[in-house]
């Protein structure tokens, strides 16, 4: 054998070394770029599903609030002076978080319109809505809604 060829186990023993050196750079660039638009895509997926199902929680939370308002009207043919009545009269467990500005003290409230026939009764709450003025998904502001 001459010094010059090598043996065939040690050839097939060098391309497989060769074989497994390591990645390209632009292999280790094109997967950190996939994992990196991934990764937003679900970011953004993330962040819309969290608004969506704090819009879903306002509108539950209006809806009760205000089905709370008829029944107090109906039952004592007044409407609450405050929304913490809601609660101390047993219409309400609790005065619920605005899930938009994340506080039961920013609830903006609607008086009645005084009643003409009894003067001496006072207005009271007749419609809530959130404090936030952040636009939702739709293009509408919350306290709109």
């Amino acid at each position: 054998m001459s010094s010059c060829q090598l043996p065939v186990a040690s050839s097939t023993l060098f391309a497989r070394f060769r074989a497994r050196r390591g990645f390209t750079l632009i292999e280790v660039l094109i997967v950190i770029t996939l994992v990196t638009i991934l990764a937003s895509v679900g970011l953004a997926t993330y962040t819309n599903a969290v608004r969506r199902s704090r819009e879903a929680v306002l509108r539950e939370d209006l809806f009760r609030m205000r089905d709370a308002i008829d029944q107090y009207y109906a039952d004592k043919n007044k409407y609450p002076s405050t929304l913490q009545d809601l609660v101390s009269d047993g219409y309400l467990r609790e005065v619920p978080k605005d899930p938009m500005t994340d506080s039961a003290d920013t609830w903006q409230t609607e008086n009645a319109e005084p009643d003409p026939a009894n003067a001496a009764a006072e207005p009271g709450i007749f419609n809530v809505k959130s404090g936030s003025e952040d636009t939702s998904m739709d293009g509408s502001k919350y306290s709109e809604w």
